[in-house]
C-alpha cells in the first residue's frame, strides 16, 4: 500500500455518474473543420451501472455502453449512446433476452471496457466474463458471440492486431483457472488458438503486448480472492502484497510451456503502450505502472500515481530494468497502431486527475526526444483516451489525427476532440459537440467504413 493513499471514492458520482437515457442525435455542431478523410465512427465502451448503490458498487462490473459518433464528407452525421444488452440489462429493461450464447459460470456479466472492430464487425469485449457482444454499425446489440462458436474461454478487453500477419493476439484469464491463455484469431475474427501458460494462482491479467515474434504475460499481484466471492462480491480480485511480480516472455507461435519469466518490481500494469524486440535478445516495453491497485480501495484503482516507465526485458538472466519515463499521473496509452511491435516515436496519454479534480490534460509523448507536449482544455476540462488516426496515405507515425472524448466538468458537457498529431499544441482542429455528458470510460477506437 502506498504511503500516501488517496481516500475511497465512490465511482457513480461526478464525472462517472452513470446516463440514465440511450439518444440519437442527428447533424451534429461542429466548430472548425472535420478532415473530410475522417469516414467512419468514434465508437468508446465504458460502464453505466443502472440502480447502483454508491457504496458497493464497482466501477469494473457497471452495465456496458457505447458512445459513437458517425463522422463522414466533414460532417458528424449522428451520435447515438446504446447499452450492451446482457442479460442484466434486458431484465432491467423489460426487453426480450439477447441471442446467442452464454457462459455457463457468467451468465449476466457486464461487456463493458472495449468496443473493437474484428473481421468486419463491431464487438464489445470484457475480460474474464462474458462472451463479445456483436453490435450492428448503427450499435445495436445482435447476439452475445463467441467468435461463431471458435472461442472455448473467456476473451480480453485488449485484443492487439499484428500488422504483420493480420493476426489478433490477446491474453485471457478466468477466476476458475490457475492458466492464462494466449488466444489467436484470424482475419475473419474466428479463434485459431488457445495456448495455455501454467501461473501459480489465479491473477488478472488485464493487457498484454506483442512484438514481432512474442507476446508478454503480466504476471502481477492482483489476485482472485475465494473468500470475497464467496461472500457476494462481484469483483473478487485484490492486491497480494506477498505475491511476486514478474512479465513472461512467450514466441508468438510457441507451446505455453516455453514461457521465459523476468521479475519487476511489484506493481500493477493495466495498459502497455507499446514493446518490440532489442538486438540482446530482450523485449522493451513502455508502461503505465500503478504502485498498487484494490489493496486500500477495493472499489476502483485509486492508489498511488500511474506514471509512464520504460521496462527493459531481459528473459535470459530472469530480470527486468525500469527506466522512469514521466512521473506525472496518466494512464490509456495509445500509438500509431500501424506500428505496433516495433519501436514507435510518439505516444500519447490522458492525464489523470485526482479524486473530485476537474482539470486533466492530454500528453504527446515523445520517446525519442524525452520530452513531451501538453495539450489543455482548460482548467475544468478533461481529457479521455485519444487513438491515433493515420491520415489517408500517410507513413510517418505523426502524420495522423487524434480522436478522443473531453469533458467539460462545468457545463456537464462532452466534445468529440480531433488534433493535428503532428501540431498537438495548435489545438483543436475541430470539436464535435455533443450537447450531453459522456460519462468517464474505458475504452475505443476508430472504425473505418469499408474496415
Amino acid at each position: 500500500m502506498s504511503d500516501q493513499q488517496s481516500p475511497v471514492r465512490d465511482y457513480v458520482t461526478g464525472a462517472l455518474a452513470p446516463v440514465t437515457d440511450e439518444v440519437t442525435l442527428g447533424e451534429l455542431s461542429v466548430t472548425g473543420d472535420l478532415p473530410a478523410e475522417l469516414d467512419g465512427r468514434y465508437v468508446r465502451n465504458g460502464t453505466n451501472p443502472i440502480d447502483p448503490d454508491p457504496a458497493t458498487q464497482h466501477w469494473f462490473t457497471g452495465a456496458g455502453m457505447v458512445h459513437g459518433i458517425r463522422l463522414r464528407d466533414g460532417r458528424a452525421e449522428w451520435y447515438r449512446n446504446r447499452f450492451v444488452r446482457t442479460d442484466e440489462v434486458t431484465r432491467a429493461l423489460g426487453e426480450p433476452s439477447t441471442p446467442g450464447t452464454r457462459r455457463d459460470d457468467a451468465p449476466t456479466a457486464a461487456v463493458n471496457t472495449n468496443v473493437v472492430q474484428l473481421g468486419g464487425r463491431t464487438w464489445a469485449v470484457v475480460e474474464a466474463g462474458q462472451w463479445p457482444v456483436r453490435l450492428s454499425d448503427e450499435l445495436e446489440t445482435e447476439a452475445i458471440d463467441p467468435f461463431g462458436g471458435t472461442l472455448r474461454g473467456s476473451f480480453s478487453a485488449h485484443p492487439h492486431t499484428d500488422p504483420r500477419t493480420g493476426l489478433t493476439h490477446a491474453v485471457t484469464y478466468h477466476w476458475t483457472e490457475t492458466c492464462v491463455r494466449h488466444v489467436v484469431l484470424d482475419a475473419d475474427a474466428r479463434v485459431v488458438r488457445e495456448e495455455p501458460v501454467e501461473l501459480d494462482g489465479s491473477v488478472m491479467v488485464h493487457d498484454t503486448a506483442i512484438t514481432e515474434s512474442r507476446i508478454l504475460v503480466f504476471d502481477l499481484p492482483v489476485t482472485f480472492r475465494l473468500e470475497d466471492a464467496m461472500a457476494g462480491s462481484v469483483f473478487p480480485y485484490a492486491w497480494d502484497a506477498e505475491r511476486p511480480a514478474r512479465v513472461g516472455v512467450l514466441g508468438l507461435d510457441a507451446p505455453g510451456t516455453t514461457v521465459q519469466w523476468a521479475e519487476v518490481e511489484p506493481g500493477y500494469v493495466f495498459h502497455p503502450a507499446n514493446a518490440h524486440d532489442t538486438d540482446d535478445g530482450g523485449v522493451t516495453v513502455d508502461v503505465c505502472r500503478w504502485e498498487s491497485v484494490f489493496d486500500h480501495d477495493r472499489l476502483g484503482p485509486n492508489e498511488g500515481t500511474p506514471r509512464l516507465e520504460r521496462w527493459h526485458v531481459d528473459p535470459a538472466a530472469g530480470r527486468v530494468r525500469t527506466e522512469v519515463l514521466d512521473e506525472r499521473a496518466q494512464e490509456f496509452p495509445r500509438i500509431d497502431e500501424r506500428r505496433t511491435g516495433t519501436p514507435v516515436r510518439w505516444a500519447v496519454t490522458a492525464g489523470l486527475a485526482s479524486a473530485g479534480a476537474a482539470h486533466a490534460p492530454l500528453y504527446h509523448h515523445d520517446l525519442r526526444a524525452g520530452t513531451s507536449t501538453i495539450v489543455d482544455f482548460g482548467p475544468t476540462s478533461a481529457a479521455q483516451e485519444f487513438v491515433v488516426v493515420p491520415r489517408d496515405g500517410s507513413t510517418a507515425e505523426d502524420d495522423a489525427w487524434l480522436l478522443g472524448f473531453v469533458t467539460h466538468r462545468a457545463e456537464a458537457t462532452t466534445d468529440l476532440v480531433v488534433l493535428a498529431a503532428d501540431d498537438p499544441a495548435g489545438g483543436p482542429v475541430a470539436t464535435v459537440h455533443l450537447g450531453r455528458r459522456v460519462p468517464d470510460g474505458f475504452h475505443g477506437n476508430w472504425m473505418p467504413t469499408n474496415s
